[in-house]
């Protein structure tokens, strides 16, 4: 079988553009493992159109059920490399399997960033986390930390802090990056204790984390006793699939995916669209993926219909 197009992630990006794709009538599946990307761990959205509060979970849920009414298929495969073949790329697969295809969209998004400290790797799972949502209701009534200053340390800071007994949220700088917002809510609310200015050096403990090392002292301490951490400093482009070599795919200094206002990347043919796409500092919210999702299915869909010869 050949597609005319696959799209690559089902975050909002992703789903977006196959819901276009589907009303203009794309022979299409999408290939990914997380339903609504890292958009799902969002505790709280205040700022998509239409839903005044609703959580990252509950909206992408959305995106995934209007999706799925128009039946594209899913694809529940690790892609190891794209190439292309002519007119045609061919998906690798890790069972194997060659999945060819007209057009590719490129929705897949980012993955967090660690700490890179010592003790992060051994205690994944144990007490180090990335996803607040997931794993905070195991810690109802214990003291635990959140290091970052953007926008996604203090809303998880702030959900936490309904859980747990205490919070500290940590940050390198002297002043949080995230929005004017979240910083009133975090001041205004007693459980979250901010250290600022400081790095965690290391993270201690047994079976599980029961100690954090700072660059500088808190409260006269260089250590906290903690339950968990939750580490929000930020996203790095997602690196799921081999593009370079062979496609030559055209990347920005910081990995990101160089398109542009069609959603184009300088290899015909492929689109890609989301927090993949750069520059780096580019506003990375889900109204934003969506609108880059559609443009590119649009876009997918007239490269298709101007092509002189049919495959």
């Amino acid at each position: 079988m050949i597609y005319d197009l696959i799209i690559v992630g089902l975050g909002p990006a992703g789903l977006t553009a196959s819901i276009y794709a589907s009303r203009y009538e794309l022979k299409h599946a999408l290939i990914g493992s997380l339903k609504g990307g890292t958009a799902s761990e969002s505790h709280l959205v205040e700022n998509y159109p239409g839903f005044e509060s609703i959580s990252g979970q509950e909206l992408m849920e959305k995106f995934f059920n209007q999706t799925q009414k128009y039946h594209p298929e899913f694809l529940y495969v690790k892609a190891d490399q794209i190439s292309k073949n002519k007119n045609l790329f061919e998906i690798k697969t890790n069972e194997g399997k060659i999945i060819k295809t007209k057009t590719i969209i490129l929705a897949l998004g980012v993955q967090h960033r660690i700490l890179s400290v010592p003790g992060e790797k051994d205690f994944l799972g144990r007490g180090v986390s990335y996803c607040p949502t997931c794993d905070g209701p195991l810690f109802k009534d214990k003291i635990i930390a959140v290091a970052g200053g953007g926008d996604s340390a203090l809303t998880s800071a702030l959900y936490l802090s309904k859980i747990a007994k205490k919070v500290y949220l940590i940050y390198r700088k002297k002043i949080f990056r995230a929005q004017a917002l979240w910083q009133t809510k975090v001041d205004e609310e007693k459980k979250i204790k901010k250290i600022l200015n400081n790095q965690i050096k290391e993270i201690k403990g047994d079976s599980l984390v029961n100690e954090i090392i700072l660059d500088k002292p808190y409260q006269n301490k260089k250590s906290i006793k903690i339950n968990g951490l939750f580490i929000e400093i930020g996203a790095i482009p997602s690196k799921e699939f081999n593009l370079n070599p062979p496609l030559k795919l055209k990347k920005d200094s910081a990995g990101y995916i160089v398109v542009n206002y069609r959603q184009e990347t300088n290899v015909p043919g492929l689109f890609a669209a989301g927090d993949i796409t750069g520059p780096a500092d580019k506003l990375k919210q889900i109204i934003t993926a969506s609108a880059e999702g559609a443009i590119s299915a649009a876009n997918a869909y007239r490269f298709l219909t101007k092509r002189t010869t049919r495959i």
